[in-house]
């Protein structure tokens, strides 16, 4: 079975964590492994992995692949397939590279599954796994066409570090597009929905837009403490059901928007830490926080969901006074 690692590379010609844990999905099948990197460039990205084992190294790199773009993206990554000539396409589901895919599939004739969590060989044929339902449902696929191509989320491989001297073949693919990429504009990390890259989830829960002491609601201290968290750490924001409806109806914190929401109805991110305040920890939020590595909470109430193992660390304690001295210790 021969299994191409197709690639973008981020600033400075690397690899970003994603791709390196995808590559660790492809390279643990056991197949010829070959690698296709594109992007402004891509030596430094090669080199990162010279060593893991792969057969060959193909490359596109200029200008015109520096940025994400359908056009230019889409022909880089159909020159790279062809040129490997293998049975199984491995992409990480990068938003630049998910865009692509299924235009991709589309020009080589192949099956398309994406953000597979699962990726192995069982009885000599591959299987993936992945979610369905919103995480209610696991199933696995199999494919007899080839080529397949393939998106698996992050955070469900280990990263590949193999550091070297790689011999990489550049190819030349044709361009036809009629969009210039003049610049990249993109809002600060405070103005942000959910961001995978973030090393730390932040989750806003109800109790920040209820009555606190003395029967008064504090929603403007609450909004310049998470935003002053979000702007100290640079991590992500997400949020409860609950709060998020407050907020579209005007009535609680007004950045959030649905695109905020996780737990059993919004989204299950995959962050190395989380930290949730103000929510009851009770099964909707931890459905939703099942895939984070190290989760702390904090809640006033000693007996809440988060205290019933469903935590690693329950500080109980005022969420308004912690996240306060927080932000004042990190200025």
């Amino acid at each position: 079975m021969k299994v191409l690692f197709l690639a973008h590379t981020e600033e400075g010609g690397l690899l970003g964590k994603a791709a390196l844990e995808a590559l660790g999905a492809a390279k643990a099948l056991g197949g010829e492994l070959t690698i296709g990197l594109y992007g402004a460039e891509v030596q430094a990205g090669a080199d990162s992995i010279a060593v893991c084992g792969a057969v060959k190294f193909y490359g596109v790199a200029g200008a015109d692949f520096a940025t994400a773009r359908y056009g230019s993206d889409a022909a880089a990554c159909e020159a790279l397939a062809k040129a490997a000539g293998a049975d199984l396409i491995v992409m990480p589901a990068t938003a630049r590279a998910s865009r692509v895919a299924a235009g991709v599939a589309m020009r080589l004739g192949a099956a398309v599954d994406t953000r597979l969590t699962g990726l192995a060989v069982e009885g000599g044929k591959v299987v993936a796994t992945r979610w369905f339902y919103r995480q209610r449902m696991v199933g696995k696929i199999e494919r007899d066409v080839s080529p397949w191509l393939v998106t698996v989320d992050t955070g469900c491989f280990e990263p590949v570090s193999a550091p070297g001297a790689a011999s990489v073949e550049l190819l030349s693919p044709a361009v036809a597009t009629r969009t210039v990429v003049t610049g990249i504009k993109s809002p600060a990390a405070d103005a942000q929905t959910i961001r995978p890259e973030a090393k730390m989830l932040l989750v806003a829960g109800a109790g920040w837009g209820k009555s606190q002491a003395g029967g008064v609601k504090r929603l403007d201290e609450a909004s310049q403490l998470i935003l002053g968290l979000l702007s100290a750490t640079q991590c992500s924001l997400g949020s409860s059901k609950s709060l998020v409806d407050q907020s579209g109806d005007g009535g609680a914190l007004p950045f959030l928007t649905h695109m905020h929401q996780v737990g059993q109805t919004g989204s299950t991110p995959r962050h190395q830490k989380g930290l949730a305040t103000c929510c009851h920890g009770e099964e909707p939020h931890v459905v939703g926080w099942r895939f984070i590595g190290e989760r702390r909470a904090i809640n006033l109430d000693a007996s809440c969901g988060w205290a019933q193992g469903k935590a690693d660390v329950l500080y109980v304690a005022d969420a308004f006074a912690v996240v306060n001295k927080v932000v004042e210790l990190l200025k």
